[in-house]
């Protein structure tokens, strides 16, 4: 069954996408710690990012890299953090998270609620940065 992500990257379920390439799609967290917070993911459905070949891992990194930059330049913060967690969803993935301190990216934070305005400028903003 594929997972949701998957359904993302398909269209059958809808994203703030950041960037995207043939092999890995970057979209906006719906449930963000903070703003900016950004999902990264490999096109193939593997559930664990250390069970990714070592090509799609060393590209997911690379293009996750490319994405943190873009961040970095679009929402005000000290760092973007990368963390892989995410077992609620089988299917490999990084969280790109812009923080000013280390309380920014624990997840046992509350979760913002957007609108969807507040998702599509962030996304837009993001875009802007975005070098391939």
């Amino acid at each position: 069954m594929p997972s949701v992500f998957s359904k993302i990257i398909t269209g059958e379920i809808p994203a703030y996408k950041i960037a995207e390439n043939e092999k890995y799609l970057a979209f906006l967290d719906i449930f963000p710690l903070v703003k900016g917070h950004t999902l990264v993911i490999p096109k193939k459905e593997v559930d664990y990012v250390f069970d990714l070949d070592d090509e799609t891992y060393l590209g997911l990194m690379n293009f996750a890299k490319k994405v943190a930059i873009s961040i970095k330049k679009a929402i005000p913060c000290n760092r973007i953090s990368m963390q892989v967690i995410g077992l609620e969803v089988p299917h490999a993935h990084v969280h790109l998270i812009p923080i000013n301190s280390m309380s920014d990216c624990n997840f046992s934070n509350p979760k913002l609620k957007l609108s969807k305005e507040e998702f599509e400028s962030i996304a837009e903003s993001i875009r802007k940065n975005f070098v391939i």
